[in-house]
């Protein structure tokens, strides 16, 4: 077949030999009031960017809080200049066919760097008030435009076209840098000359199909940090490859590649979560997939049922050249993972591949897509026609259900519905709004039908075994309703609840225009007084229920759990699932089979989220998880045991889990403004418990764990160290325990950081709380006089004291700030863990085609020289002057955070020595020479695994705390594993004779004796 050409006024670019002109999926324009129509600019050849920017402009209130709908009548608009699109903004398509917006040959901008057309932008999210970070693709540039971020919600695009013509070869169609509850969709991206359709991504998109290009998609990590999911979406004809990326989390849905040289590429020197669900790779040359930093434990790649042809090679392995070679012309990938495999509860993992894959003769046809497409917009039926208000004063309640009674497809424009009883939908009820912040359905608080105590009384409720599609709606349960609900849904396997959100905890616009917080008492109870976990689960699949969800947010902290799903064996599948911010669980399961779980996310917060579980499973079967995260946030100061709890359940697999608490956030300072990202002490301490078999999961970053139906044999135990003696416990009944340091005699000094004490244990006088000063307490270390020198994180730039275990307890001296200097003989503390990570920042070098990598950017941080610095009384000890930065309020209510502030403890060594640190953020265990300045450098790979805390003993071997202690020998080779009954958090080497092995735990100090190497 011959590629025809199609042409456009002022561009050319050549069709898809697979792929027809799309249709329009919105072919009439919906009634809506409160959306703003682009007027002109639609003949192909005038300039439509004011046009364009003027009606987006326009559908933002007046006080800048609110977005809204933005209509694009079909034609074809040329732009000559980057289009900003405000947090929630919906640009949506309209009209018998999709709009193209058209970048013509040559456009000024768009031949060197990167240049971007349609650019998602972010609001001041930490009140910084300058951009930390212009947006360096705005053409022409600018340094004003902050891109949008963590708290970017409910922007999108769908139905509008994108055709590049030739002379762009910096052209990107869409920035796409966003966060829950935006998306892409229905888009055909011609990209003829350009550098790639969209240009950093974030999640999800659907029905987008890229032609041409260098790539379709160029992404690195999503500004909060969580997964990108893509669904029913081709790539074809890209020069480079289909998919450029890193640490993206990348998740596909019925996703074809075609006529590329490579599948999907991710970045050297990085890692990436990927997960594919029924890929198809034809005509793929190089690769289908080229996975780097293969042995790292981030690097978690997995693909079921992918199918591929003319595509001789599916993964090859950047650094050390292995390749997963197809076994003929066409073949079946039944299942493919790369990455940690964990053979059990009890155990840790270790780098692996498993690829089953059958050759075939043909390939099969493509499936149906995930994701049924709405009713054509002749069907729908909009409910103001029919005496439905939408005022958020009105009733609607009945009204609204008339109007559900006598029609098929029942429309809600913009406006907050005002119900006061269950709103009850038929077997075939297709409910739709377009905006799910701006379009609710809202319960009023203290509503009478849902006071007391009682079975659950839903806001809205679907009947069993219904084909019901609900899409593009919040629902808000109120403030004081403990029998709510939002969402009761017993609908079959056709079904489809697509883009709905959850009112009531981030991001939530309310009817009434009133903060969210309900308290009404002063019991000191947080969950009590704010009415938390009051409400039966926000969204309920139960009695039979099953179907599709996506791109679903629930983080309504009112509700017992966010997505909770009982008693039904009908298939679900739930795609970039967002449950966050609930007291007890966020996700449960409870007599449930036939379910996958792709991109879920849950996220508990600092107040509501202390003892909240992610995933809860109780009495279920097969089950599938992939792309899973579970993070807390970093500013939580309260350890939590496990994310996920198992009760009587089995034949669950996992693939691809990421347990985690680190963050970014951006500043404006002083010394500059720019977006940091910190780790915190207290992610979920082990991945799994299962509380029936009393198995506990320590790894939290793995690609393949299988719980089968019927148990494997006992794992056999791990064998012992010769000369080194068994853990034992020398004390417990802490909060939380780090900071350590020892003396000259051995004596372990360490920092219960949330009670302020700082404890001294001995094997002659036991445990002894030498002070408990209210001076908030981090690190710790010993000065050659005997004196302790402490840390604190009280100060806007944090603070230092020193003071001498045997003196009074009022005597204390604070060490200020001093110009860095020369310290002949002294040793330098630095962090024994850093986190650094480029987040919100663009990693990428147009002219040297390089994305920056993780470890060169700790080598740049490791490697600057900090210009003041805290010298000991004694002048022996030198801990350089980190940079402190604060998120919140600057007295003491504000978090603070820094490399040394965030680090387990310190490692210390003279000018020119070497010691050894880890590196979370790529997982590994590195050695540095110590410089002046408290610099880093000659860094050297020691081990791929890295975590919490290293420690050397005098025979040079390393000790590696990261869910157990692993033991290397002095020139890297593992010798064994140490195990410890909770998770290791700090090592450090101790006693009388320098051989006693502390480690700290959250709860406990364990210790163990060494012998001899």
């Amino acid at each position: 077949m011959t590629t025809a050409a199609i042409l456009l006024p002022g561009v050319a670019f050549a069709a898809s030999p697979h792929t027809a002109l799309a249709r329009s999926t919105l072919a009439a324009q919906p009634g809506d009031p409160r959306a703003i129509t682009v007027k002109g600019g639609a003949d192909g050849r005038s300039d439509a960017t004011a046009a364009i920017q003027q009606a987006i402009d326009a559908s933002r209130r007046a006080d800048g809080q609110g977005a809204g709908i933005v209509f694009l009548p079909s034609g074809r608009y040329r732009l000559t200049r980057s289009i900003l699109v405000p947090p929630g903004v919906r640009v949506l398509g309209v009209g018998p066919t999709r709009p193209v917006l058209v970048l013509a040959d040559a456009t000024p901008g768009f031949q060197s760097g990167v240049g971007t057309m349609v650019i998602f932008t972010g609001g001041d999210q930490y009140n910084v008030g300058r951009v930390p970070v212009p947006v360096p693709t705005v053409v022409p540039p600018r340094d004003d435009v902050r891109d949008a971020n963590s708290a970017t919600f409910y922007s999108a695009m769908s139905n509008v076209d994108v055709a590049i013509g030739a002379g762009n070869p910096a052209a990107t169609a869409v920035r796409f840098h966003v966060a829950q509850h935006a998306f892409l969709s229905h888009m055909d991206f011609r990209l003829g000359s350009g550098f790639a359709g969209v240009y950093q991504a974030g999640n999800v998109m659907e029905d987008v199909h890229f032609h041409g290009g260098r790539y379709g998609i160029v992404t690195e990590k999503t500004s909060p940090a969580w997964q990108f999911t893509l669904i029913d979406s081709s790539f074809d004809g890209q020069r480079d490859a289909a998919i450029r990326e890193h640490e993206v989390d990348l998740t596909l849905v019925n996703v074809a590649i075609r006529d590329t040289p490579v599948g999907i590429e991710i970045d050297p020197g990085y890692s990436d979560s990927l997960w594919g669900k029924n890929v198809r790779f034809e005509r793929v040359s190089h690769a289908g997939v080229v996975i780097s930093r293969e042995n790292s434990v981030f690097t978690q790649i997995g693909f079921d049922n992918a199918v591929a042809t003319d595509t001789p090679v599916f993964a090859r392995f950047r650094e050390s050249g292995k390749v997963v070679a197809g076994p003929g012309r066409s073949y079946r990938v039944t299942a493919f993972s790369h990455g940690v495999a964990v053979p059990g509860l009890g155990t840790m993992g270790t780098i692996s591949t498993d690829a089953q894959i059958t050759p075939l003769r043909t390939l099969p046809a493509p499936g149906a897509p995930a994701i049924r497409a709405l009713p054509a917009v002749k069907d729908w039926t909009d409910v103001h026609t029919l005496g439905v208000v939408g005022d958020g004063k009105t009733d609607d309640t009945a009204a609204l259900q008339r109007a559900i009674g006598t029609r098929r497809v029942v429309y809600l424009p913009i406006g907050f519905y005002r119900v006061t009883a269950t709103l009850k939908l038929r077997p075939d009820t297709v409910l739709l709004g377009l905006h799910p912040a701006l379009t609710q359905l809202v319960l009023p608080d203290g509503n009478p039908a849902h006071a007391g105590v009682g079975g659950v009384v839903p806001l809205l409720e679907t009947p069993r075994g219904g084909r019901n599609i609900v899409s593009g709606i919040g629902l808000f349960t109120g403030r004081i309703n403990p029998r709510a609900s939002a969402l009761l849904w017993r609908s079959g396997a056709d079904s489809l609840l697509d883009d709905v959100k959850i009112m009531g905890g981030g991001g939530s616009p309310t009817a009434d225009g009133l903060p969210l917080g309900a308290k009404t008492a002063r019991s000191g109870d947080p969950v009590a007084d704010n009415r938390w976990d009051a409400q039966y689960p926000s969204i309920w699949v139960t009695d039979g229920g099953g179907g599709t969800f996506a791109d679903v947010w629930t983080p309504n902290t009112f509700a017992q759990a966010g997505f909770y799903v009982s008693d039904t064996r009908t298939p679900g599948h739930v795609y970039e699932l967002s449950a966050e911010h609930h007291v007890r669980n966020e996700i449960v399961l409870d007599g449930v089979a036939n379910w996958e779980f792709l991109a879920p996310q849950t996220e508990q917060e600092v107040g509501e989220g202390m003892d909240g579980m992610s995933l809860d499973i109780r009495n279920s079967r097969n089950l599938l998880f992939a792309n899973y995260h579970s993070y807390r946030v970093t500013r939580t100061f309260h350890p939590a045991a496990h994310a996920v709890q198992l009760t009587n359940s089995s034949d669950i697999r996992f693939r691809n889990v990421h347990i985690n608490a680190e963050s970014a956030f951006a500043s404006c300072e002083a010394a500059g403004c720019g977006t940091y990202v910190r780790a915190s002490k207290f992610p979920f301490e082990n991945a799994i418990v299962d509380k029936t078999r009393h198995g506990v999961l320590r790894e939290r970053e793995f690609a393949r764990l299988d719980l089968p139906a019927t148990p494997a044999s006992a794992i056999e135990a791990t064998p012992g160290i010769p000369g080194i003696g068994p853990v034992r416990k020398l004390e417990d009944g802490f909060f939380s325990i780090s900071g350590a340091t020892v003396d000259a005699k051995g004596a372990l000094y360490f920092v219960e950081h949330r009670f302020q004490r700082i404890h001294r244990w001995t094997e002659t006088a036991g445990l002894e709380t030498v002070r408990d000063a209210a001076l908030d307490p981090v690190n710790l270390a010993i000065d050659a006089s005997g004196k302790l020198l402490v840390l604190s994180s009280l100060g806007a730039e944090a603070s230092v004291y020193s003071f001498d275990p045997a003196a009074p307890h009022t005597d204390i001296r604070v060490i200020p700030p001093t110009p860095a200097g020369a310290h002949p003989g002294a040793d330098t503390l630095l962090p024994v863990n850093w986190w650094n990570n480029g987040e919100f920042r663009d990693q990428y070098d147009a002219k040297t085609d390089h994305f920056t990598t993780l470890g060169e950017m700790f080598a740049h941080d490791a490697g600057t020289p900090k210009p003041l610095e805290y010298v000991s009384p004694d002048g022996s000890l030198v801990l350089p002057a980190f940079r402190v930065w604060q998120q919140g309020a600057p007295d003491h209510v504000g978090w603070r955070f820094s490399d040394t502030l965030d680090a387990h403890g310190f490692v210390r060594g003279k000018i020119g020595s070497r010691v050894f640190v880890s590196n979370g953020s790529e997982g590994r265990t590195l050695s540095g020479v110590v410089g002046t300045g408290g610099t880093l450098t000659d860094l050297k790979l020691f081990a791929e695994r890295g975590g919490e805390s290293v420690a050397v003993d005098r025979q040079g071997r390393v000790f590696i705390a990261n869910g157990q202690v692993f033991v290397h020998a002095p020139d890297g080779t593992p010798i064994g594993q140490i195990d410890v009954p909770d998770r290791p958090l700090q090592l450090i080497l101790g006693g009388p004779d320098g051989r006693t092995l502390f480690i700290l735990t959250h709860h406990a100090l364990y210790a163990a004796q060494l012998g001899p190497g």
